[in-house]
């Protein structure tokens, strides 16, 4: 395994399961020290035992990313055990809300914004300056491909996703001068909890989603970790405010 992130710290919101635990497995292993980030103390200090029990360096932070004050720990913490923090990738999302827009009650709607959109912009604001004092680095926010396309019965989450992908190339272009990277990731079809969930908590639902992809299969969150750690190395240093898919071709129908 390369050791091109043997230098840098990244926070890992939602690392406690899913493309985040392997994003983490993936960033350690090639020299990263990761503070993982999410509400389930119990698997996220367990992850965070076995990321050590293999060699790497990892903390866990008990956080809620929709609280600001919680996001802002999570950044003070990796600055307080590793010295700096270089990067992040935000990652925390779900769904609570479905059914056509005019069934959709408010609080549907506040809960799918708050933790897919909401939890993303504390992020940057919190990680970004310590990134700029860190003389640079690379955010990568999970925008999914509902981020660029739509499907009904879940539209709070598609407007959360699109509002990612909004707030990414907003952020990329205030610090594109100042050596701090921020794209979006258009992911689809990758086997999480959530895809377990919703489309893939049946075989016959999986079966689906698999024929709607290019490639007829779902994604291992290990393929989308090996593209993190790209963007979060150096290596990807002139790709900023883009939404990159890994999506199995999905979006180019």
């Amino acid at each position: 395994m390369s050791s091109r992130l043997q230098s840098k710290v990244i926070v890992v919101t939602g690392g406690n399961s899913g493309m985040g635990k392997a994003v983490a497995e993936r960033l350690t292993a090639e020299g990263a020290a990761v503070v993982l980030a999410a509400r389930r103390k119990d698997l996220g200090e367990q992850v965070a035992e076995d990321l050590r029990a293999a060699g790497g360096r990892a903390l866990f932070v008990p956080a809620d990313v929709t609280v600001e004050d919680d996001v802002a720990r999570v950044v003070d913490a990796a600055v307080s055990e590793f010295g700096r923090v270089d990067g992040a990738f935000n990652n925390v999302g779900g769904m609570s809300a479905f059914g056509p827009v005019q069934d959709i009650d408010a609080a549907g709607w506040h809960s799918d914004i708050e933790v897919n959109l909401t939890s993303v912009f504390y992020g940057l604001k919190h990680q970004v300056p310590a990134i700029l004092a860190a003389g640079g680095g690379a955010i990568v926010n999970n925008a999914s491909n509902l981020g660029v396309t739509g499907l009904p019965t879940v539209a709070p989450y598609v407007a959360a996703k699109h509002g990612v992908v909004g707030l990414t190339r907003a952020a990329a272009l205030e610090n594109a001068e100042h050596g701090v990277r921020v794209n979006a990731l258009v992911t689809g079809g990758v086997d999480t909890p959530l895809f377990a969930q919703t489309m893939g908590a049946t075989p016959e639902g999986r079966a689906q989603v698999e024929n709607m992809l290019p490639v007829k299969r779902i994604s291992q969150p290990e393929e989308i970790a090996a593209f993190v750690a790209f963007l979060v190395s150096d290596e990807s240093k002139f790709i900023t405010g883009a939404a990159l898919a890994i999506d199995g071709g999905i979006t180019a129908q």
